[in-house]
């Protein structure tokens, strides 16, 4: 693993590579997307990308806890998450990567 993290500046600088649009356009390319995702998921919808994976959100109920230094019962509230389950095409090739 090398550590390196994959950021929106790295998605745009490809996008720019690979299509030619301006450098601005691009940028704004790939924010518009980023935040179409976001608001899907916000309205709680599920957000499927073919050969990638899928993003979805579900509702956690409320249950007790405990505090793993103290040992006490906490009460952890309701709350939403986030969920991603790869594609079986994302899966085979992240292992690919493993190899070697």
């Amino acid at each position: 693993m090398t550590g390196k993290t994959l950021t929106r500046m790295d998605l745009s600088e490809a996008v720019f590579r690979e299509v030619g649009l301006s450098r601005n356009e691009c940028a704004q390319l790939v924010e518009s997307v980023l935040t179409r995702i976001s608001d899907a998921l916000v309205a709680g919808e599920t957000v499927k990308i073919s050969s990638f994976g899928t993003f979805s959100v579900r509702d956690k109920t409320s249950r007790m806890g405990r505090n793993p230094k103290t040992g006490e019962e906490v009460p952890i509230s309701p709350r939403r998450v986030l969920s991603f389950r790869p594609s079986h095409l994302m899966k085979d090739r992240v292992a690919a990567g493993n190899k070697g």
